[in-house]
């Protein structure tokens, strides 16, 4: 036996007489080789490369958020090293893949922050970056492993496929492919040729041996070779097998580091095969962990939202996004969970990624985003939900005074943009009715409701609270105590009846910005008529015509004002 050392991290062990026979005798090498080897991957031989990586979706349908945490990973890796990213469209699969789908994952990591040093709209000096434009290429290389005995071609039909699975099923083995062709002499190939029938080429495996790779993230994992059996590298069609498509991308890309998902692991082994007969050298391998549901089941369509467009339709900021996808498997070791993608960057190791499934929790992420959104410049924040309440028809106006006010007094209860809707909403209604005819509505009615209903009434008559609205804050302050002294009330027995008479409402953002608030919308106009706005011209209206002996008599309780004032 010798030993060949392809790459200092990749070890073969095959009979020394296949070293000896050149590639024109191959019916020699057939006969000679033991197909006996094994094969170790070890990265901690590897020397330093040039830091490449690669994200390569195959375009038949959104970018799940698995992915998206995919690409972010190679993102960071690649930009914490002073390394290239690379994206690469695996698009072979000709009837799923569409235009439509590619266009959406470019969009979806351009919205995520993940730009791409190569990759389609970008070029570079690897291209083409698609694989339906690589057919020449994976071609080339299929011929090469056909001259050299790597490969073979299998004439066997689909029917006799089948049987073989059938047979290996019965004897209780692995359902691998019995090696028909493989020994097949010249003239008995020829001859299938000569008919015109189809083929693949099939890649010749080892019948003994191991493959073993020390995983970046998952440490040393080793696979027999017994279990796997001569596989196709080319279909009958002519067209690549996705393994055999992704070795040569790969290596002719000069990617130094694969970091995949994990259900790529098994794939390792084929790959590795391909990559030492091709004479190419082998890539770091990480394989993060899946993505799970609250249940621990793969995260999929049935647990809701699961792509990066659905989120950001509902609402969330990539930054948001980016953070909480980060911490899905990966730590930087202290307890800050806040990061900006910068800061990603520069805490990012591979080192502490963790090889558990993590689970996808959508009220983390939900709080997350939260804290993103609140920590924006606040022209920056004031603009970004300005222009969604225009554009929803909430306001006339995405700017100006109103609109800064406001986002300041509800920021705190807005997670996702679409949230400020319901805020502003709820700031903007009156439904004094059902809080009065609420249980927790009871109390305040009991507690001599309709006078402090009557001197209200009386200050908006004389123009009293107007004049002090139109001072702003100091103004309402100052009126608001004089108001508690002229009742003998103070604190809740004071700003509890106000704030329903006011607002319709047990509970809110601060009663007074409020008040300001809806007193500067009535004035300015800026509120869309079909928003549902109760001016307070319009709520001391109803206070006005309020039976209130209807309340006193009967006292329901019909539902809960916490639920009424969402």
């Amino acid at each position: 036996m010798a030993t060949l050392v392809g790459t200092p991290w990749l070890r073969i062990r095959v009979p020394s007489s296949l070293y000896y026979h050149h590639c024109s005798k191959i019916s020699v090498l057939r006969r000679t080789i033991r197909r006996c080897f094994s094969v170790n991957a070890l990265s901690s031989e590897a020397p330093q490369v040039p830091v490449r990586v690669r994200f390569a979706p195959s375009p038949t349908g959104n970018l799940h958020v698995g992915g998206a945490r995919t690409a972010l990973f190679n993102y960071l890796f690649a930009r914490s090293k002073g390394g290239k990213f690379v994206l690469r469209i695996e698009d072979t699969d000709l009837e799923r893949s569409t235009k439509e789908s590619e266009e959406a994952v470019l969009q979806d990591l351009s919205w995520l922050g993940l730009d791409w040093d190569e990759g389609p709209g970008v070029g570079g000096d690897y291209g083409p970056y698609r694989q339906s434009e690589r057919n020449a290429l994976y071609k080339q290389y299929a011929e090469k492993l056909l001259e050299s005995g790597h490969v073979y071609r299998c004439f066997c039909s689909n029917e006799e496929l089948e049987k073989m699975k059938e047979i290996a099923k019965l004897k209780q083995l692995p359902p691998v492919y019995s090696g028909k062709w493989a020994g097949a002499t010249d003239e008995e190939v020829q001859e299938e040729l000569t008919k015109g029938s189809p083929f693949t080429y099939r890649f010749r495996v080892p019948k003994e041996g191991n493959l073993k790779i020390v995983d970046l993230i998952r440490g040393e994992v080793s696979w027999n070779l017994d279990t796997l059996g001569d596989f196709v590298i080319m279909r009958s069609n002519g067209q690549p097998v996705y393994n055999f498509c992704v070795t040569v991308d790969d290596a002719t890309m000069a990617i130094s580091h694969v970091i995949r998902a994990e259900e790529h692991l098994p794939n390792t082994l084929r790959q590795a095969l391909i990559y030492k007969a091709l004479g190419f050298q082998m890539p770091f391998f990480a394989h993060v962990s899946l993505i799970l549901a609250p249940d621990r089941s793969k995260l999929s369509k049935r647990h809701g939202a699961t792509s990066v467009g659905q989120f950001r339709e509902m609402g969330y900021l990539p930054e948001g996004m980016v953070n909480y996808l980060a911490l899905l498997g990966w730590g930087d070791g202290t307890e800050n969970e806040f990061f900006s993608l910068e800061q990603l960057v520069e805490k990012f190791s591979i080192e502490r990624v963790n090889k558990s499934g993590a689970i996808f929790d959508n009220t983390k992420l939900r709080w997350m985003n939260g804290q993103h959104l609140r920590s924006l410049p606040a022209e920056e924040l004031t603009k970004l939900i300005g222009t969604h309440w225009q554009s929803t028809g909430i306001l006339n106006e995405s700017g100006g005074v109103f609109v800064e006010e406001a986002i300041d007094l509800l920021k705190d209860g807005i997670d996702l943009i679409t949230d400020s809707d319901t805020a502003l909403a709820n700031l903007l209604s009156y439904p004094l009715y059902s809080t009065l005819a609420s249980s927790e509505g009871k109390p305040v009615l009991e507690d001599k409701l309709t006078e402090v209903a009557a001197s209200l009434l009386a200050a908006y008559d004389s123009s009293e609270l107007l004049c002090a609205l139109g001072e702003g804050k100091a103004g309402w302050q100052k009126w608001v105590k004089s108001f508690g002294k002229s009742l003998n009330r103070k604190g809740k027995s004071l700003f509890m009846p106000l704030r329903v008479l006011l607002t319709g409402k047990l509970h809110g953002p601060d009663m007074g910005a409020s008040v300001l608030l809806l007193n500067r919308a009535g004035n300015s106009g800026i509120v869309s008529p079909q928003s549902g706005f109760v001016t307070l011209d319009e709520r001391f209206k109803v206070l006005r015509e309020l039976d209130w002996d209807s309340f006193y008599k009967n006292l329901p309780v019909l539902e809960s004002a916490a639920s009424v004032s969402q």
